[in-house]
């Protein structure tokens, strides 16, 4: 038997994992220090598999 879930549950999900997103960074710059890290990661893994 499968649990279907509503779209309450599911938006209470998204939101908890959107807040524990957000606590890592606790200012506009740190989100942006942060992007920049991911971005500099995903272009090293690219110049690594040319």
């Amino acid at each position: 038997m499968t649990k279907r879930f509503s779209w309450k549950t599911l938006s209470a999900a998204g939101l908890l994992l959107a807040m524990a997103g957000l606590s890592a960074c606790n200012t506009v710059e740190g989100a942006g220090q942060d992007l920049q890290s991911g971005g500099q990661a995903v272009e090293k893994a690219a110049d690594r598999n040319k």
